[in-house]
C-alpha cells in the first residue's frame, strides 16, 4: 500500500496541477514532507487523508489503492448488455497490419487496452498472440470472455481504468482502437512513458485517437469523460521511435444509428534499439 499512496500523491497532484509546494502549503506541512511521501519514505499522517483527498479531488479509497466502480464510468455499458454485438465482431483493420508487421512466428505477448466487447482481442488470440486485454466495462468484459469461449482460445482479460492502470511486464506489442481520446492531457506524458518503458525490443505500438476538427460536428454520443486530441498530437509522444505510419481519415459513423463523422489519427510505432558505433 505504501509503493501504491506515492505513486498516487504524485500522479494526482501533477493531474491537478500542484507543485510539491504547493500541495505542502494547503496541507499546512513541509514540502520535504510530500517528498518523502511521494518517494515511499514515509507516509502521511491518518488525519491528513481527507484533506488531501479532498485537495486531489478523490477518494480516500482510490488514494489508497483501493478502486472502487459504483457508479457507471462509460456510457457504453448497457449497450454492451445486450446480446448483440454493439461494435460487430470483425476485427479492425488495423489487426490485419499487426499480421503483416510482428506475425506471431514466436511466442509474442500482445496487450489489447480497451477491448470493449473483445473482437480485435478474440482474433488476436486465434492467430497465435499470447493476449492480455482489459476494459472498464463489466458487461464488455463478460461479452469477451464469452467470445473467446465461443472460438476456443484463451484471452486473459480483466477490469481496469486507463487512467490509473500502469503496466508492470513487458509486452511485445501495444493495442488500442477507439479508446485513447479518455486520456486526459495532464496523464498522456507518463501513461505513454510507462507503455514505452514497458515494451520489448522492436516491439510495436498500434494506436488511433479521435481529433477535433472545426469542419466536424460533435458525435452524437454524449461522452462525458472524453477529452479533445489535435492532429499530430500522438505522434509526439513517439518521437524518440520509429514511426513506420502516421495518418488522418475522416470517415462515417453510424454507430449510434444517427449518421456522423469522425475524424482520427491512426500510428504504428516501434521500440527500435540504439546502434553505438564503434571507434
Amino acid at each position: 500500500m505504501k509503493g501504491e499512496l506515492a505513486k498516487n500523491i504524485c500522479r494526482y497532484r501533477k493531474e491537478k496541477g500542484l507543485t510539491q509546494e504547493e500541495l505542502a502549503r494547503k496541507l499546512g506541512v513541509t514540502f520535504q514532507a510530500v517528498s518523502k511521501w511521494e518517494t515511499a519514505q514515509t507516509l502521511p499522517d491518518i488525519t491528513l487523508l481527507p484533506g488531501l483527498s479532498q485537495l486531489l479531488d478523490i477518494s480516500i479509497d482510490k488514494l489508497l489503492g483501493y478502486v472502487s466502480y459504483d457508479k457507471q464510468i462509460t456510457i457504453y455499458e448497457e449497450e454492451y448488455k445486450t446480446q448483440e454485438y454493439y461494435w460487430g465482431i470483425v476485427p479492425s483493420k488495423m489487426c490485419l497490419r499487426v499480421l503483416e508487421l510482428m506475425p506471431p512466428t514466436t511466442r509474442l505477448k500482445l496487450l489489447d487496452i480497451g477491448c470493449g466487447e473483445g473482437k480485435d482481442a478474440v482474433f488476436f488470440a486465434r492467430n497465435g498472440y499470447d493476449v492480455t486485454a482489459f476494459d472498464i466495462s463489466d458487461a464488455g468484459i463478460e461479452k469477451t470472455k464469452h467470445l473467446a469461449d465461443n472460438a476456443g482460445i484463451q484471452v486473459k482479460v480483466f477490469k481496469a481504468d486507463i487512467l490509473d492502470y500502469r503496466l508492470d511486464t513487458n509486452f511485445d506489442i501495444l493495442f488500442s482502437s477507439g479508446v485513447l481520446h479518455y486520456v486526459k492531457p495532464q496523464l498522456r506524458e507518463e501513461i505513454f512513458s510507462n507503455y514505452k518503458q514497458f515494451t520489448n525490443p522492436n516491439g510495436l505500438h498500434i494506436f488511433n485517437v479521435f481529433v477535433n476538427k472545426p469542419f466536424i460536428d460533435p458525435p452524437p454520443e454524449k461522452e462525458p469523460t472524453a477529452c479533445k486530441w489535435v492532429s499530430g498530437e500522438l505522434f509526439t509522444h513517439y518521437h524518440d521511435w520509429l514511426i513506420q505510419e502516421c495518418s488522418e481519415v475522416i470517415f462515417d459513423c453510424d454507430s449510434s444509428g444517427i449518421l456522423h463523422q469522425h475524424a482520427m489519427n491512426k500510428m504504428i510505432a516501434q521500440k527500435c534499439q540504439c546502434k553505438r558505433t564503434q571507434k
